[in-house]
């Protein structure tokens, strides 16, 4: 029997609940995951650079107990990171899900056999909600 390889990215900033949530529910379905750390020049694509620095961000999904391997992720192009870690299943939050991106994904897997597995999303967290709670509170603490 072969091991299934698993692959999940992210930018993993303010490492949270729900990144924890993602790869414990990846890690229950693949035999070893492989987390992909994105760089902070790729993960600017959302118009801001990370809080963590990329080499904590990485030390921090390593150190999960769920994740195998965590490597940096250098693209958001996905086959790209196929071809470099060689994985059976690429897990992603449920909210890809049925958009543009998410619909790619399958169709370029199909071809070679990778399965898209979407993932229960942690909906009252997010590195975006956690971003701006600080910046409300550093501008709450500007005004004193």
């Amino acid at each position: 029997m072969s091991r299934v390889v698993g692959y999940a990215s992210g930018v993993f900033d303010l490492f949270h609940i729900g990144h924890v949530n993602l790869l414990r529910h990846a890690r229950g379905q693949c035999d070893h995951l492989v987390a992909g750390v994105l760089t902070d020049e790729v993960a600017g694509h959302k118009g801001h650079a990370p809080v963590v620095p990329l080499h904590e961000r990485l030390e921090i999904v390593s150190s999960v107990k769920y994740v195998d391997e965590a490597v940096v992720d250098t693209t958001l192009e996905k086959m790209e990171a196929w071809r470099q870690v060689g994985f059976h299943r690429l897990f992603k939050g449920e909210d890809w899900k049925g958009t543009l991106r998410g619909a790619q994904w399958e169709r370029d897997f199909a071809e070679v056999g990778v399965e898209v597995v979407y993932l229960p999303y942690t909906m009252h967290v997010s590195s975006t909600t956690l971003r701006k709670l600080l910046q409300v509170l550093v501008d709450s603490g500007d005004r004193r």
